[in-house]
């Protein structure tokens, strides 16, 4: 296999996936069998700067290049080859947020991500008028927040984009978004596959009064489906990507995806009655619809898969973040005390405790609120944890109601679906950083759910990988095959999965917390304006 893939590596016969993730940037080439040949990764955080969330043009190049970097030297350390041509590249990102460019290409605001809380009035107005979700982090919602505020740059705009569409558009000069993208930038027309124009011509409506300079559909980007061709890798792009001048340019790219898109296919969940949930920093489960709602829900975003069809999904911006600091503070207890602080272990051993812990998690309860939190209504949040004098105070029970806490405005949400609107789910597959643990976080999640959730041997490539997976599948499909079959005939056909079946006693343990979770939100609403 190693020599099958060297020759790949030297006749271009591969496809490269990058996805900016909210801590993690990660490049992944595949070879002929779509299976990763070589990774490269480039850490990276956000700022919270003025009450904004937001990344730097700076750090996005410097985490993009680094990663690649990081990527061709484990392609020459393996098989002793240079990387200089691939098959094709697909860039994904976290979606939303909004990248407002003048007519010389300047950024005009600091890249706003999805993480901000910060358009309550633009996302209840843009709601009413539509009727249709438009949940704050879209990029909608950040556009006509800054109308409503009256910012000077709204009327220099020229193009508004996402920072999938960012990267893709610096590297091959086409301004395009996948249709999975462009769904949590505006509503997608289900016929058309494009935006959806008789929303577009309100837009223009509500905003004539401002007298702006451009129409909506003057700012956007096209919108293409997976499996066309967007573009091509220019001089400047192949230079901004590789600086070392080693790779060459012209490789086809793919539409540029979100990261709900890239997990879609990384989990071959893109047919009607499958769900995929990521579940790392923040933590979203989508399930494919078999037909349109019955009604608007606020707490439910409506998106699409890479190939058009809808999607309901269950978002909630805290997930790990507050989990994983308290997993460090052992871990720096361990240090202190001259033991053993291997964090592959700790993770383990303490998210294995979870499971010992008692049927109502003690009477413990915790927010994992690192930032606003739309399930539950928060601009702000602030990480809490609470317990009585009576509680069953251990680490068993501590460990249990984190990993509950982390779920638990996702469930809110995904109640909504599968309760109220009565969704149905055959299977739902997990991704991401929370399912690194084996079986643990898994059942949490079938608990959560009550649903069967499968984990993939690839769970842990995550996004990158699905990119990489739509790249392979612009420049290797059959003539008109789609992209459901192309996954389930060539990629997943001999996948090894792991699946877990909710146990009762775990339904009914969530249950029960889900009470005291959502009867103590007014605690966690004081915590935010003490703490102010």
């Amino acid at each position: 296999m190693s020599n099958q893939n060297k020759q790949a590596i030297v006749a271009g016969r591969t496809a490269l996936g990058i996805e900016f993730g909210s801590t993690r940037i990660k490049a992944v080439l595949v070879g002929e069998d779509n299976q990763p040949i070589a990774a490269g990764s480039h850490d990276w955080q956000n700022s919270y700067l003025d009450n904004i969330w937001s990344y730097s043009l700076e750090e996005i190049w410097k985490g993009l290049q680094d990663s690649y970097r990081k990527m061709a030297q484990h392609v020459n350390e393996q098989y002793g080859v240079p990387l200089k041509k691939i098959g094709a590249i697909g860039f994904s990102a976290m979606m939303h947020g909004y990248m407002a460019f003048d007519k010389n290409d300047q950024l005009l605001v600091p890249f706003r991500t999805w993480r901000n809380n910060i358009t309550g009035e633009s996302s209840k107005a843009l709601t009413a008028l539509f009727n249709y979700n438009i949940p704050q982090r879209w990029t909608i919602a950040h556009l006509y927040q800054a109308i409503l505020n009256g910012e000077e740059h709204v009327a220099d705009i020229s193009h508004l984009t996402t920072l999938a569409g960012y990267v893709h558009w610096r590297l091959t000069g086409q301004k395009i978004l996948g249709v999975g993208e462009a769904s949590g930038v505006f509503p997608i027309d289900l016929e058309t596959k494009k935006f959806d124009q008789t929303k577009i011509d309100q837009f223009n409506d509500l905003i004539s009064a401002n007298q702006l300079p451009w129409k909506l559909e003057d700012l956007l980007a096209d919108v293409l489906l997976a499996g066309e061709n967007a573009g091509v890798l220019t001089v400047e792009g192949a230079k901004l990507l590789d600086p070392t001048g080693e790779l060459e340019v012209g490789i086809p790219v793919c539409p540029p995806e979100g990261d709900a898109g890239t997990g879609m296919v990384a989990t071959n969940s893109i047919k009607e009655r499958t769900g995929n949930v990521s579940a790392g920093t923040s933590v979203f489960a989508m399930v494919v619809l078999e037909k349109e709602l019955k009604k608007v829900h606020t707490e439910i975003d409506l998106v699409t898969t890479p190939t058009g069809s809808l999607v309901a999904m269950a978002h909630s911006n805290n997930c790990t973040s507050d989990l994983n600091e308290w997993v460090g503070l052992f871990a720096e207890y361990s240090k202190a005390m001259g033991m053993e602080t291997d964090m592959n272990k700790i993770y383990h051993t303490l998210y294995h405790l979870a499971l010992e812990g008692d049927k109502d998690t003690g009477g413990l309860l915790s927010y994992g609120y690192l930032s606003g939190e739309h399930m539950t209504h928060f601009e702000e949040g602030r990480p809490l944890f609470v317990r009585s004098s009576n509680s069953h105070f251990n680490l068993a029970n501590f460990m249990r109601t984190h990993l509950f806490s982390a779920l638990g405005a996702m469930k809110i949400g995904m109640d909504i679906l599968l309760k109220e609107e009565a969704v149905e789910l055959d299977e739902i597959l997990g991704h991401g950083g929370l399912f690194k643990t084996e079986g643990v976080g898994q059942r949490m999640m079938a608990a959560a759910l009550n649903t069967p959730v499968t984990v993939m041997d690839t769970a842990g490539e995550g996004g990158a990988w699905g990119a990489a997976l739509l790249a392979s599948y612009m420049i290797n499909r059959a003539s008109n095959q789609t992209l459901d079959d192309y996954l389930h005939t060539v990629v997943f056909a001999n996948q090894d999965v792991a699946k877990i079946s909710p146990v009762a006693e775990d339904v009914e343990s969530f249950e029960l917390f889900m009470e005291r979770y959502k009867s103590g939100l007014p605690i966690e609403r004081a915590a935010v304006d003490y703490l102010n």
